[in-house]
């Protein structure tokens, strides 16, 4: 794991013992963290414990490191700790890092706060979820990844995918009678054929576009700090659909959940479809033109507006 630096210069981080403290920037829920990272019980790259743990093996500097988040509200504290053994400040300090990127603690939250709190359809939302924040996907490659695997297909069968994937292909530790996964390295992808991916259940497509997207990650082609990919949203996003498999919806979503566009706007996105539908009372799913003059108001936060809407589709 290499955290770029704009992640590594904002975090508030403290080694505290056998851990590390995360002061979290307010608004933030812990509570709704939680409600998304449970959404499925085929997740297989973190696991949250009963009593509100979140447990999940990273890769830094090289080793596996198995950390463990914890939250002290009345603190408004995270603290992360290490469960590979060993007392690792240094690597904690980064996987503090992923957790700051992860969690989206770099948002300005309070500014889309006050442009949505007099919308009709955001105000409630932002009301009924305060301190929900985009949980993200860190490493470009696996977001891209989870992009790909994620087309045209339920989230249900996605989610089985891309477990599928993991444990053919990521590295794992054990502890505590349990096995934790780490996602596949660029490198163990770039050196398949698309043919290998076939038994797991990709299509002929989708297989290709996987090893595709390795290929260039592995070259370093595909490098998240790039200038094509920090030079502006335009920029990003045709440098992510010049590659094969591609479009304008994955590479939206990627650029919601990794590279932290906030005017990032996956318009084709089943979810959101559904989640207007059943926010506005709608008949049929709304066309395009009707999702972009409801979104019209929300231009620069789409990114935001796209999570809360999918948050909506889980409200009673």
């Amino acid at each position: 794991m290499n955290m770029h630096a704009d992640s590594q210069q904002s975090i508030r981080a403290a080694a505290d013992g056998d851990g590390v403290v995360l002061t979290v920037p307010q608004p933030f829920s812990y509570i709704e963290t939680l409600h998304y990272l449970k959404r499925s019980n085929e997740e297989v790259l973190h696991r949250v414990t009963e009593d509100g743990r979140i447990l999940k093996l990273l890769r830094v500097r090289d080793r596996p490191l198995l950390m463990e988040v914890s939250n002290d509200e009345s603190r408004g504290e995270l603290r992360i700790r290490s469960l590979s053994g060993g007392r690792e400040p240094e690597r904690l300090l980064e996987a503090a890092a992923y957790v700051w990127e992860w969690f989206g603690l770099d948002a300005d939250l309070n500014a889309f706060y006050r442009m949505a709190s007099g919308d009709p359809v955001l105000g409630p939302l932002v009301a009924r979820h305060d301190g929900l924040r985009i949980i993200g996907v860190p490493d470009l490659f696996e977001a891209l990844c989870w992009s790909i695997i994620g087309q045209q297909i339920t989230l249900s069968f996605a989610y089985q995918l891309k477990k599928r994937f993991v444990q053919t292909y990521g590295e794992a530790v054990d502890y505590e009678g349990e096995r934790y996964w780490t996602f596949p390295d660029p490198a163990a992808i770039a050196r398949l054929t698309p043919d290998d991916l076939r038994p797991l259940q990709f299509s002929r497509s989708k297989s290709a576009f996987l090893v595709g997207v390795a290929r260039e990650a592995e070259s370093g082609a595909l490098d998240r700090t790039s200038t094509a990919l920090r030079s502006g949203f335009d920029a990003a996003v045709a440098r992510l659909t010049s590659l094969h498999g591609i479009g304008p919806w994955s590479a939206n979503y990627a650029l919601m959940r990794c590279l932290r566009y906030p005017e990032a706007f996956p318009i084709q996105d089943a979810g959101i479809h559904q989640a207007v539908r059943k926010l506005l009372g709608l008949e049929a799913k709304p066309s395009l033109a009707e999702l972009r003059a409801l979104y019209a108001p929300w231009a620069g936060w789409e990114a935001f507006a796209t999570f809360y809407l999918w948050r909506s589709l889980s409200d009673q």
